[in-house]
């Protein structure tokens, strides 16, 4: 990758780092509330999820939800995890225990549930939608100038493009700007494609991912799987399947997201995926790690992928079919 390109990425872990400090936050009250620290003492000095989960009177739905509050923890050294001894059942792969700085914390109770979509909120508020729109089509086109420039290969080969989930074509107008070949087409909701601007390089279809994808070479998806559960996903991404044609014409879906312990990671970028995932689940969204996105590529119907990341905390992710 050029120098410009990964001191930008930098920079963006380093402003992420700063914006997303709350949440380190809210898991060290989560863990106050929940009395982490005292299950584990109480269980001699290490406690599996499901020990914490119970003495916590975390109800069954919510305990992934815990687990994804002990990865923020233990990443940020509230708490360390290890391998869990081989009495234990095999589902509980990790056992918890105390650090110096959780000792401190031993001695509330936080109820890990909100029942409100992004989008729900979005659709209440004009000015916090205003406000979302415009921070997203900012990061899209921070992200999409790195990509074209430099992971542009991704798109060779190619006549034609749908981005899914485009909202006013940020990413769709960079691909055709640097491929002026390339057919390029957004899918969002009506409303949001209503108020796009007029533009001839870009096509705009008002449409639901859930229902159909309109065919194309290739469907691309910037972050926009990680705001639905597995279940949303597979669906979208069997959606995504049925437009495209198979692998040896050229038929691919391309993904932008994090995917939690991708290469080299460094403990910096580490944090931060799963501080975003942390973030992420006050909409019910989750970020997937290697295993969790092979799961739900093969149960739509795809039949290999690659991962290449190289877009900081993200990866660019090809899936075919």
């Amino acid at each position: 990758m050029a120098l410009a390109g990964q001191t930008l990425l930098d920079a963006q872990l380093d402003l992420w780092q700063n914006t997303f400090a709350f949440v380190k936050s809210m898991a060290l009250k989560s863990a106050l509330d929940l009395r982490i620290a005292e299950t584990i003492q109480h269980h001699g000095g290490g406690a599996t999820l499901s020990q914490i989960a119970t003495r916590a009177m975390v109800p069954p739905a919510k305990i992934p939800c815990l687990s994804r509050l002990m990865r923020v923890l233990t990443a940020t050294g509230v708490f360390s995890a290890q391998q869990a001894p081989s009495g234990i059942r095999s589902c509980e792969q990790l056992l918890y225990t105390l650090t110096p700085m959780s000792r401190l914390l031993v001695g509330s109770r936080n109820q890990l549930r909100n029942d409100h979509t992004l989008w729900e909120l979005a659709d209440r508020d004009p000015a916090f939608n205003a406000l979302f729109n415009s921070g997203m089509e900012s990061d899209t086109e921070f992200i999409m100038d790195i990509v074209v420039n430099e992971f542009g290969e991704v798109f060779h080969g190619i006549d034609s493009l749908i981005d899914v989930g485009g909202g006013h074509g940020a990413a769709a107008h960079a691909i055709v700007k640097a491929f002026p070949h390339l057919k390029c087409s957004v899918l969002d909701l009506g409303h949001v494609v209503a108020d796009a601007p007029n533009d001839t390089n870009v096509h705009y279809i008002a449409g639901d991912m859930f229902e159909t994808v309109p065919p194309a070479s290739v469907i691309f998806l910037k972050w926009v799987l990680h705001d639905w559960n597995d279940e949303e996903c597979v669906k979208i991404l069997k959606n995504c399947k049925k437009a495209i044609p198979p692998r040896d014409e050229g038929g691919k879906v391309v993904i932008i997201d994090i995917v939690i312990g991708a290469g080299q990671s460094d403990k910096k970028q580490k944090e931060m995926q799963v501080v975003f995932d942390l973030f992420i689940m006050f909409i019910n969204g989750t970020e997937r790690d290697e295993n969790q996105w092979k799961k739900i590529f093969f149960e739509a119907g795809f039949c290999d992928y690659k991962i290449t990341p190289v877009l900081g905390v993200r990866s660019l992710i090809e899936v075919y079919p």
